[in-house]
């Protein structure tokens, strides 16, 4: 191709880089705040009747109307080779792609300002108190579920967590009768030799930890050999947990909220464990106060409809935690779950998972790019070599 037709190419180029950067500020102004985030937030599904698509539809319209016009005028007619028809055709799809991407531009720049008013560590921050305060925030029928709230979620203090066996007694015909006991989960090195060497392991350890080996064998729960070594997960002592009097229902949860990025699962809920007992058995109420002061700051501040008093809030804590044989039929811990649980779903994939192309439109898109691109080639083609002939 010609230099006046790369410097054309390069032009609109240009012009096609400014109309986009047009579309990210339009993006980056337009964004409304953290407290108007919801589903329709998380991309830009070009919805055919916002100003966004209707200015799209425009300016993709009239920059190829006129991008057209100019090429054909004033850029064919030329004796090109096959090869360099085919560049020209490659540029000709990148300048359809860009003319029919600019919503991508402006998703881009809601993105940006989102992260602008909220950082990642202050994101992480907010969650990580939902993470501890997670079991307080349940509707009040949700604490009667044996799957949310049993004492196989307890992670702490020790001897938790444990593990749960069941014995089941035939009263009468199919009719069975069924006990749980919890025994704590140990850990148990050893050198791989001594394992094997059963009279010293018997005197030298077995003896030690309340038990021999036969009764070590039957309360093993996995036994994994690391190097020279081997570890023994076993069932450890008794634990009673309806009888715990440091244990009360909002122990019984160990899900999380929605879990920080980046840091393995399993640390979090302990963490969240620790402080959440903390909150309720070690210091004094105050400090459950204040976190649920913070709490109800952290819900207006994404615009959730709350009804949370904090002082009312860890009172109901304080009962049941001294009534845990009382079943838990009232908390006042009343917001909008439905609209917090969608807004934080919608940051998580803003931040982490952002999808500027809706997939439902990724085939019509495509589609229309490689259309138009095809009429225009078409159009360029057909030109080209009648002026020539010409």
């Amino acid at each position: 191709m010609d230099k006046k037709l790369k410097h054309f190419f390069v032009k609109s180029g240009v012009v096609l880089l400014l109309i986009h950067l047009g579309y990210f500020l339009y993006g980056y102004f337009m964004f409304e705040g953290i407290g108007n985030i919801d589903i329709y937030t998380e991309f830009y599904r070009f919805k055919f009747y916002d100003d966004v698509s209707i200015s799209h539809f425009f300016v993709s319209g009239l920059f190829l109307l006129f991008f057209l016009i100019f090429i054909l005028k004033n850029h064919s007619g030329q004796n090109y080779s096959f090869g360099k028809l085919l560049k020209i055709g490659g540029v000709l799809l990148l300048i359809s792609f860009l003319s029919f991407s600019f919503f991508v531009s402006y998703s881009f720049g809601l993105n940006a300002k989102l992260k602008s008013e909220l950082s990642e560590k202050e994101f992480n921050k907010d969650k990580t108190l939902l993470n501890v305060l997670n079991p307080f925030l349940y509707n009040y029928t949700s604490y009667s579920s044996e799957k949310l709230f049993n004492p196989l979620n307890i992670l702490y203090p020790k001897p938790y967590p444990v593990i749960e066996v069941v014995d089941s007694t035939l009263i009468s015909d199919q009719n069975y009768s069924t006990e749980s006991t919890y025994y704590s989960i140990d850990t148990l090195k050893m050198l791989t030799t001594d394992l094997d060497k059963v009279s010293t392991v018997t005197s030298s350890i077995l003896d030690h930890i309340g038990f021999g080996q036969k009764e070590l064998k039957e309360r093993i729960i996995s036994k994994k050999i690391i190097k020279d070594s081997t570890e023994i997960i076993y069932k450890g002592q008794e634990v009673k947990p309806r009888y715990d009097g440091d244990i009360c229902i909002f122990l019984e949860n160990k899900s999380l909220y929605q879990p920080v990025n980046g840091i393995p699962k399993e640390k979090q809920q302990f963490d969240a464990a620790v402080k959440r007992y903390k909150l309720i058995y070690k210091y004094k109420q105050d400090s459950l106060v204040t976190n649920f002061k913070k709490l109800d700051t952290l819900l207006k501040k994404y615009r959730i409809e709350t009804a949370i008093v904090p002082k009312n809030l860890a009172k109901d804590v304080e009962y049941f935690k001294n009534h845990n044989d009382e079943v838990l039929n009232e908390i006042r811990n009343n917001y909008d779950r439905k609209a917090l649980k969608e807004k934080f779903m919608t940051l998580e994939r803003l931040f982490y998972e952002p999808n500027y192309l809706h997939q439902s439109i990724i085939a019509i898109y495509f589609g229309v790019i490689v259309i138009m691109w095809l009429i225009g080639f078409l159009i360029y083609i057909l030109f080209n070599f009648k002026r020539k002939a010409a």
